[in-house]
């Protein structure tokens, strides 16, 4: 199983709408790099969900429940999306400022490319954020 980290523009798509509609499509994605990372994603994977601009902090977890295949939001064919679920909220949601705090994740994707919209988590990184919001990882 691998780690990822999808982030969304709360008023755009919501944690709560992702919860409300179950399983949902990841689309809009119009970065090379994150696409590949959406390629990447295999079934089973758990990503973190992140609210972005408003909020910026993880608010749950989410399971692929569907591997890549094309964007229906995409008129060109370039682009792909996977399906997602809702898994569960974390109990404390975890800001960007405890992130950036904490010195065992300054190597952290989020950190360091902060406006790629669909990153990598490592292991490690993924139990220490799992930890921070209350979350037990396994």
């Amino acid at each position: 199983m691998a780690y990822w980290l999808v982030k969304s523009e709360p008023d755009a798509f919501s944690w709560e709408e992702q919860l409300r509609n179950g399983v949902e499509p990841w689309t809009g994605v119009r970065n090379a790099l994150a696409s590949n990372n959406l390629k990447a994603m295999k079934r089973g994977d758990l990503a973190f969900f992140y609210h972005s601009n408003l909020g910026k902090e993880i608010v749950g977890v989410v399971e692929v429940v569907r591997e890549a295949y094309p964007d229906p939001t995409d008129e060109t064919g370039r682009w792909v999306c996977v399906d997602m679920r809702a898994v569960k909220p974390l109990p404390r949601p975890v800001t960007l400022a405890a992130i950036k705090a904490e010195p065992d994740l300054a190597d952290l994707a989020l950190v360091r490319q902060s406006r790629l919209s669909v990153m990598p988590v490592g292991e490690a990184h993924w139990a220490k954020l799992c930890g921070m919001g209350g979350w037990a990882a396994g």
